[in-house]
């Protein structure tokens, strides 16, 4: 992986082998950044995407192998508990132009990614919800 900084904006570059979620972790630790949306594209062969089911409070995840295209990675970098915190979403698309998305839990790169992380200057914490069962923005 490797990035540049400028105008507030971070620009990486995601390399082959390497997983998306931890590469914008360790970004976001490495450059103290509180704040951050994120966009990008890729390709990938091996990612796990879930869904939210609010009246169960929980994730149902599926894996993905074979060629993928990373049509739209988008989210936020938080922090939670004083630690970067990623809430990923991705859609990709297979071979045959078929498309699946959902909540990003990992996803390794299969070529290359390009994602840019647009620097929020405030400090957006997280906090867990009993009610809606997920770590949402707290304002404070």
């Amino acid at each position: 992986m490797e990035y540049k900084i400028s105008d507030g904006r971070i620009v990486a570059r995601i390399d082959k082998g390497e997983e998306i979620v931890e590469s914008l972790l360790t970004i976001a630790a490495a450059e103290k950044i509180a704040a951050a949306s994120v966009s990008g594209i890729g390709a990938t062969d091996n990612f796990t995407i879930g869904v939210f089911h609010p009246g169960t409070k929980e994730y149902t995840s599926k894996t993905f192998t074979g060629d993928h295209e990373i049509l739209s990675l988008n989210g936020t970098l938080s922090c939670m508990e004083s630690e970067p915190y990623a809430h990923i979403h991705m859609c990709a698309a297979n071979g045959d132009c078929g498309t699946v998305g959902g909540h990003l839990n990992n996803a390794c790169i299969s070529a290359t990614s390009e994602i840019v992380l647009s620097i929020i200057d405030a400090e957006i914490d997280r906090k867990y919800s009993e009610e809606i069962g997920l770590n949402l923005i707290d304002f404070k």
